[in-house]
């Protein structure tokens, strides 16, 4: 189905329907790349503030074969809130104005927030209820719910919460053609069909808009205890994750680890930083574990970490005595993709591998990029549930743009070998425009094949993001 402008016509059917919603001029803010890599094309711009804007914006857009890109807070990784360039002018959708709290129910632990809602903001209605809402991502301030769910986003907590979709019951949503799905019913137990909510979550925009979802809270936790372990190799790291799941079970949140390369970014970086220790380690781990009971927490972490370093594994631990010093060992590892970024990655890979096989994976393919070239590897992220980011960066002193021939090499090698072991290259920050060549051509066929059904099924004409998750059609 060919694809048209958001012309004069358009505009005028838009304005006259949704005044309140239309933007005049062009914001560069919706054409950005948080990692400066590209720009989105310009489109026209609309905010609705209901889910019947919503309606009526999509109703129009599909009349006359509009192409519409949901923009949420902007902060995704692989493009899917960016409009190509071989768009026709787009409608930008953006949820900005969708941000109310439309219910706490305390009883059932659960909130209805709209999509535009940040993550913050729903942390902090949360905790003005004594709850906690355990989503964890370093773009809380600015990431929108709507943006969370329809990249089913994971973040630091998943261990013990899961991904959005595990915290999310409900949704409403507006179809392409404009008919809204109110799917907010909060239950546990729904087995009517098809499960749309699910579905929907992780489809990154391309068969509905998001506009409210119904999400789990949690007590908080009135008894947690953070540390930063020093340990051998990540060997080690997995004998300790085995011990503490053995020892604390569900009350493990976050199992993060972190390469001395990372904190040596951010002493590169930030002058100001004080390094946790010195030297270095190679190896950290950082771990988070509450409890809603009133145990001594603490003490039952030192004497399972005294028998971990009775084996070797642990070298030293470094304890959070107060909420200050959680907030600054937590700093540590939130500080690494702003490092990442300044000093310019050559590639940056989201991989999820069997949790067993990471060890092998670091060996293995630190070994084969250095057969490349002398890069620096940055590796890290949540080893707890198997996800990694896996950054390759020019040798110190020199820039990513020196060595831009290298990329392709360095990709192949990395998923190639992720790939081997059973993993995935699209983990936490999902497919979008960058990688629907990577999904298509590594995909099993009856995979693709059912994505595809089911796009044009709810999405006929394609004006939902077309371009991401999968190729676009070339004329």
């Amino acid at each position: 189905m060919r694809l048209n402008p958001a012309d004069k016509d358009v505009v005028g059917a838009l304005s006259a329907t949704v005044p309140h919603a239309v933007k005049d001029g062009e914001d560069s803010r919706y054409q950005e790349d948080p990692r400066q890599r590209f720009n989105g094309k310009p489109g026209l711009v609309v905010t609705p503030a209901r889910v019947e804007d919503v309606s009526n914006i999509l109703r129009i857009c599909h009349h006359h074969g509009v192409p519409v890109i949901p923009f949420g807070g902007g902060t995704g990784l692989v493009g899917g809130q960016l409009a190509s360039s071989e768009l026709p002018r787009p409608v930008i959708l953006s949820t900005e104005r969708l941000k109310s709290v439309r219910e706490v129910n305390l009883v059932a632990s659960l909130i209805t927030v709209e999509a535009g809602c940040t993550l913050h903001d729903v942390q902090l209605e949360a905790e003005k209820h004594d709850r906690h809402f355990p989503l964890s991502l370093a773009s809380n301030g600015s990431c929108q719910i709507g943006g969370n769910l329809a990249t089913n986003a994971g973040g630091a907590n998943v261990v013990r919460y899961g991904n959005m979709r595990d915290l999310c019951l409900g949704v409403e949503a507006v179809f392409a053609d404009g008919a809204i799905w109110n799917g907010l019913t909060g239950l546990s137990k729904d087995n009517r069909g098809y499960d749309l909510r699910n579905l929907l979550i992780g489809s990154e925009g391309t068969l509905a808009i998001i506009t409210a979802a119904c999400l789990k809270i949690f007590p908080i936790p009135c008894n947690r205890t953070v540390f930063l372990a020093s340990i051998n190799d990540p060997h080690a790291a997995l004998q300790l994750l085995e011990f503490t799941q053995q020892h604390f079970g569900h009350m493990m949140s976050s199992f993060e680890l972190i390469s001395r390369v990372g904190i040596d970014f951010i002493c590169e970086t930030d002058p100001n930083f004080t390094k946790p220790y010195d030297p270095i380690p190679d190896w950290m781990v950082l771990v988070d574990i509450g409890s809603e009971c009133p145990i001594n927490l603490e003490e039952q972490v030192l004497a399972m970490l005294g028998e971990e370093q009775d084996k070797g594994a642990v070298a030293n631990a470094l304890f959070a005595q107060s909420e200050s010093q959680i907030e600054k060992l937590w700093n540590i590892r939130e500080s690494i993709p702003e490092a990442n970024r300044r000093i310019g990655a050559l590639a940056s890979h989201d991989i999820s591998l069997p949790i067993e096989t990471i060890p092998q994976f670091i060996t293995d393919c630190g070994a084969m990029i250095a057969k490349i070239a002398a890069f620096r590897i940055n590796c890290f992220g949540h080893l707890g549930d198997g996800n990694l980011h896996y950054n390759v960066f020019p040798p110190q002193g020199l820039q990513a743009i020196d060595f831009a021939d290298y990329r392709d090499t360095i990709r192949e090698t990395v998923h190639g070998l992720v790939r081997q072991l059973g993993g995935s290259t699209m983990a936490e920050h999902g497919v979008g425009r960058i990688k629907t060549t990577d999904l298509s051509t590594y995909e099993n066929v009856a995979y693709m094949n059912a994505l595809t059904s089911i796009k044009s099924a709810l999405d006929p004409k394609g004006i939902l993001n077309p371009g991401v998750i999968i190729e676009m059609k070339r004329d």
